[in-house]
């Protein structure tokens, strides 16, 4: 299929830019004046906004529009990047000749004719929500307000965010490729306070994705405010955590997350061609339980990790990372494809025009096993259960990880009991995959709010994971429980 975005994106930049495939075809040869091998333009366009509520009030409304072009220009292992806001003739001269001076080996190579990318539609564009009245957005705000204060009389705070953008991409390269994208996205976020004597607990519920106005009629603002109300409230009763190695059950969905951090990262193809990564030189070899197989995937419908093209103009895919406990192979962009000798993975991502690209994850998780997730649960006598995750940190080069846990349950003769707080999990991501016991039946990918940080730059992801036994991980709490 044709990308229909691909086309609306070209149509954007030569009607509002005069950028067409003359010109484009006459930056790229400047890029390459100097003697690179390949040269590549990426433009963007972008225009976002956000309200912020509190105390019952719109606080904040902000919005603007940010364009460029990025310069991209690669001679053997050297490359020149170089960047403008302005897209006038004279300036984006510039920036190519500027990109082209990495080069100095005076062969002039041109580049070759340009033909359109064909790649398939994972988000169509139905409504941006750039596009919704702003009345409209402040009742989606104020409805959700209403529900969260009317979930538990101990909610005595609520601040709420909304966030949008509506992105056009478009890249040429002097190997002769042309794509486009048009990328929505919308982020819906709820923080809720409970006050009991004196104790104050808060919690953070939200969503969104690669969607516009129709993503509440799927997940409602009301659903999203009581889920924030609910483990606020549920953390007021919440025991201290337990501390030491013990069992643990991952929850579906938000658990990915470690999947991500832990995991993922190491299999980035950067970090492996600069062989920093625990992952370097084991492709074929068993790096992680039986049970594991690790799929990262651009092509998920509307997921926020999605794209229809990665941004060196390449189709997203699904690519196989760990099979059933085997690592097959790292997600890669161009000059790491080269490195090994393999194509593009449709990874290549970067944050802005402004940033040079690299290889990224779209959405990871794990593939669902066999076992029902309620027998997960009761194969463990003592251990905990973690529903829903924060932040963490990891070591790229060894996946030693702290993660903590929003949401956590004792496990105790195969059943959950006591909510506990203060919960965090220590361990290595290639230790815990493969102490991997039992994998449910219930993947599921977490709702549309995560956003991954690598070398400065940030771009948005999903999750995803099943109900999964680990045989042991390091819990950091505050309480130590004998006989764990």
């Amino acid at each position: 299929m044709t990308v229909h975005a691909g086309g609306e994106a070209a149509a954007f930049f030569r009607a509002q830019f005069a950028i067409d495939d003359d010109v484009l075809s006459e930056l790229l040869g400047a890029a390459l004046e100097h003697g690179g091998d390949y040269a590549e333009l990426y433009f963007e366009h972008r225009e976002s906004g956000s309200i912020q509520f509190e105390e019952q009030r719109v606080k904040n409304v902000s919005g603007g529009i940010v364009q460029g072009l990025g310069v991209r220009v690669i001679a053997g292992d050297a490359i020149g990047y170089a960047y403008t806001e302005d897209l006038s003739r004279e300036r984006m001269h510039q920036a190519a000749d500027t990109a082209a001076r990495i080069s100095s080996r005076g062969e002039h190579t041109g580049p070759i004719g340009l033909q359109p990318v064909d790649a398939s539609q994972f988000y169509p564009v139905v409504g941006p929500v750039s596009e919704a009245p702003a009345a409209a957005k402040v009742d989606l705000i104020r409805s959700a307000d209403r529900a969260a204060r009317a979930y538990h009389p101990s909610i005595a705070r609520v601040d709420i965010s909304l966030a949008d953008e509506l992105k056009r991409v478009l890249v040429a390269t002097s190997d002769g490729r042309v794509s486009g994208d048009v990328q929505p996205m919308v982020r819906f976020n709820v923080t809720c306070l409970s006050e009991v004597d004196g104790s104050r607990q808060t919690a953070v519920s939200g969503g969104g994705g690669r969607t516009g106005m129709e993503y509440f009629a799927a997940q409602t603002p009301e659903s999203i405010a009581c889920e924030a109300a609910r483990q606020a409230v549920l953390l007021q009763s919440a025991q201290e955590a337990p501390a030491g190695p013990m069992p643990v059950v991952l929850g579906p969905g938000d658990a990915g997350v470690l999947l991500h951090e832990a995991v993922g990262h190491g299999l980035e193809a950067d970090f492996n061609r600069k062989r920093t990564s625990n992952y370097t030189d084991r492709v074929g070899e068993n790096v992680a339980s039986a049970l594991c197989t690790v799929v990262d995937d651009g092509t998920i419908p509307n997921s926020r990790g999605s794209i229809n093209v990665d941004d060196e103009g390449d189709p997203g895919r699904s690519n196989t990372l760990i099979e059933r406990g085997v690592l097959r192979g790292y997600m890669q962009d161009r000059i790491s494809a080269r490195h090994f000798k393999t194509g593009s993975t449709g990874n290549s991502r970067r944050e802005s025009f402004r940033h040079y690209p690299m290889p990224r994850m779209t959405n990871t998780y794990m593939l669902a096993g066999e076992t029902p997730p309620e027998d997960v649960i009761r194969a463990v006598d003592r251990g905990i259960y973690c529903a829903s995750f924060g932040g963490g940190q990891v070591n790229i080069s060894n996946g030693d990880f702290v993660f903590s846990v929003t949401e956590g349950y004792m496990i105790e003769g195969g059943r959950l009991t006591a909510p506990i707080r203060g919960v965090n999990l220590i361990g290595n991501g290639p230790d815990v995959l493969s102490k991997v016991k039992l994998v449910g039946t219930d993947l599921r990918l977490s709702d549309g709010r995560w956003t991954c940080g690598k070398d400065g730059q940030s771009v948005p992801v999903g999750v995803g994971m099943p109900t999964v036994l680990v045989s042991e991980i390091t819990v950091g709490g505050t309480k130590r429980i004998e006989g764990i």
